[in-house]
């Protein structure tokens, strides 16, 4: 039950993201539930190896090339999934810092706080 409403929560983060961010394009809901998916898997598979391979670039910048990796992932999402367009890389910054900041929040007022230590 936890998994599908944090499904659903990332779903509705995306569906606020058009009208934060002008370069992040949504179909509808269907969609977004079909990306929080897409992102979900690409974050649990494609993303820890890419962050062990740009390690001594993390490590140089500070951690500030996760926000690059990141925003990668989100526009890697927005070229697999049909009806969820990414204009460009900094709509992909953008759209990635605020998907998880939204999503952050959403989670802490659905769990109160707690979505890290009980998943």
């Amino acid at each position: 039950m936890r998994l599908l409403l944090i499904w659903l929560i990332n779903a509705i983060a995306l569906l606020v993201l058009p009208y934060i961010v002008s370069g992040v394009q949504l179909r509808g809901i269907g969609t977004a539930l079909i990306v929080a998916v897409v992102l979900g898997l690409i974050n649990a598979f494609l993303r820890p190896l890419l962050v062990v391979l740009t390690l001594p670039v993390t490590v140089v910048t500070l951690g500030l090339f996760i926000f690059v990796i990141n925003a990668l992932l989100f526009w890697l999402a927005s070229h697999v999934v049909k009806g969820f367009e990414v204009s460009g890389f900094w709509a992909a910054l953008f759209g990635s810092l605020l998907y998880s900041l939204i999503s952050w929040i959403l989670s802490a007022l659905v769990f109160g706080g707690d979505r890290a230590t009980n998943v």
